[in-house]
Order: C-alpha cells, then sequence, then structure tokens
C-alpha cells in the first residue's frame, strides 16, 4: 500500500524514496523514447563500473523504429522488465528524444509500488518522473551521465549521481549569472516538494499524468524556445489552474532557437512568474544548456532567491 496524503486539490500519494544503492548492485539503461549513439552510451557505462556497479542494458535499447527506440510495445516492456526485476536497483534512461509520453500510462504501477527504485534521466524523461510522482509518489533524478564536451563524462556531475543513488543528504545547486534565465530571480524562501522538469512535457502531462502541485517548487527547463511555443505553454498551465498554490519557482536552462530573440522569451516569462506572487530562482544549470547538473526531483527542496541556492533532499 501507498500512503495518501490530502492535499488543497485533493488526494495524492506520499512521496516515496527509493532504497539506496550499494556497490556491486545492477543498473539498467532502457531507452524510453528516442534511439541513442551506442558508442557515447557504451563509454559513460565505463564510469558507473568505476563506482563498483554492475550495469547492463535492456533488449531494445538500440533499436531504431521511425523516430523512437522500437515500438511502444519493446519500449514498454523493457521498461517494466526492469521496474519487476529485484535484481535492477535502478534504471537509467539512455537519453531522452520523443516517445516517452506514448507509454507513460503503461508503467506497471504495481511493481514500482512493491520495489520502488531510482529512474534517472531528463528531457522527455519527464513525462516518467510525473507518471511515477502522480500514481506512485515515487523520487527520481532529473539527469543523465552528462558528457564533459570532450567526449567523456562530467566527473562532477557523475560524482553528484554516485552520491544521490548511495547516500542520504542533500544537493546544492547554485545560480549561475550567465545564464539567460538568471534575470528571473526575485526574492524570498521557498521549501516544497520539487516537481516538474521539461516545460513541454510538463505540459503534455496536464490532464492524465501532471500530479497536484500545490505547495510544491516547480522546476522548469526548455529547449528549441521560441516566443510562440513558450508563451503558449505557459497560457495552458496558467489557465487550466496547474500554476495554482505553487510555493515557489526554479528556473533552470531555457535554451533558444533564436538567440536574438531570447530576451523577448525572458520577459514573457517573467510575466507569467511574477503573477503567481512567489519566489522565483532563475539561472540555474539544470536542462540542455552547458555543463548542466542532476538533482533529485520529487523530493522536499529549499529554494533560496535572495542567496541564488536551489537545495533538494535525496
Amino acid at each position: 500500500m501507498v500512503d495518501i496524503v490530502q492535499t488543497k486539490a485533493g488526494l495524492r500519494p506520499a512521496i516515496t524514496a527509493p532504497a539506496k544503492l550499494k556497490p556491486g548492485d545492477r543498473i539498467r539503461f532502457v531507452s524510453p523514447a528516442s534511439t541513442p549513439d551506442r558508442h557515447e552510451i557504451i563509454g559513460r557505462v565505463r564510469f558507473l563500473e568505476e563506482l563498483g556497479f554492475q550495469v547492463d542494458f535492456g533488449v531494445h535499447a538500440f533499436d531504431r523504429h521511425g523516430f523512437l527506440a522500437g515500438t511502444d510495445d519493446e519500449r514498454i516492456a523493457d521498461l517494466n522488465l526492469a521496474l519487476r526485476d529485484p535484481d535492477i536497483r535502478a534504471i537509467f534512461a539512455t537519453r531522452g528524444g520523443k516517445g516517452a509520453y506514448r507509454i507513460a500510462d503503461r508503467l506497471d504501477f504495481d511493481a514500482v509500488r512493491r520495489d520502488p527504485k531510482p529512474l534517472v534521466g531528463f528531457s522527455d524523461i519527464t513525462i516518467l518522473h510525473l507518471m511515477l510522482l502522480h500514481q506512485c509518489g515515487v523520487a527520481g533524478i532529473h539527469g543523465a551521465l552528462f558528457g564533459d564536451g570532450d567526449g567523456g563524462a562530467d566527473l562532477e556531475n557523475r560524482d553528484a549521481l554516485a552520491r544521490m543513488l548511495m547516500e542520504t543528504g542533500s544537493m546544492t545547486v547554485a545560480s549561475r549569472s550567465a545564464e539567460p534565465t538568471a534575470g528571473l530571480t526575485t526574492t524570498g524562501k521557498a521549501r516544497g516538494v520539487l516537481v516538474g522538469g521539461n516545460l513541454d512535457l510538463i505540459v503534455t502531462a496536464a490532464g492524465w499524468s501532471l500530479p497536484d502541485m500545490t505547495g510544491s517548487i516547480l522546476l522548469l527547463e526548455a529547449i528549441d524556445c521560441y516566443p510562440g511555443r513558450v508563451d503558449r505553454a505557459l497560457t495552458m498551465l496558467r489557465k487550466a489552474g496547474h500554476l495554482d498554490g505553487v510555493a515557489g519557482v526554479a528556473v533552470g536552462q531555457f535554451v533558444m532557437a533564436e538567440p536574438s530573440r531570447g530576451q523577448v522569451i525572458i520577459d514573457l516569462v517573467r510575466d507569467y512568474l511574477d503573477a503567481l506572487g512567489v519566489p522565483v530562482l532563475g539561472g540555474l544549470p539544470i536542462g540542455h544548456g552547458q555543463r548542466p547538473v542532476s538533482l533529485p526531483i520529487g523530493t522536499m527542496a529549499e529554494l533560496d532567491a535572495d542567496t541564488g541556492i536551489l537545495t533538494a533532499d535525496y
């Protein structure tokens, strides 16, 4: 049984933190969305093995079916097999891309409730994090084994991932003034469960897999940003009431499709967030930009706009 808690919007599962990993545990890579670059993924597996983990792959991890890593049935079969297998202690998405939203409602939620394990991924994988929170209250990790720009893995991020998987503590992310969203920062502090991720997938989740965000800290990041695209997404969330009751907003990287129009996008995002009347912390290196970081998602977090720090428990 999953504990249920009351919110202003109704009932939702209480947050569950998956068990911590130990050296020797097995991690599985699966591809719920698009096909990854095999060479890149195989190369990064070495860094997990150096931490003492065993690593394997879903049967269809490198399949190709149009823009997808296999058919919907194949991709969900790999993911559910990993969720059901007691020997698999964490699941890494090979990449995002497109397609996880097609199978998010077919996750084996009973297996998740029996044996919650961390899912590591971002971008299109946002929809899976949201669904796991919505249905089971299970926290995960928004991120990946990010590259270092020279073909290797970012060792600082890798070590942070290891701590999140193996230890209990908190992850601190500082705002970067060079990020375009840094100008969105206001003042004040907020505390709540960190919910969100990629803006497009948050909108895609609305109405069927978006958890109640009352009292939460909303995490937003976006890629391929055009003014109209961002405006439509935020309009939908506002008019549908999904932004009502959030305690604060953490804004990550907004990667502009046309950098010359970046300020237009920042200004329109500010209009929406100012209307919420809650603390906003921008400039966070989370998302698809330069040297992003991984962090817990679905856990308690504190946003301090005055100091420019977001802290999330793991």
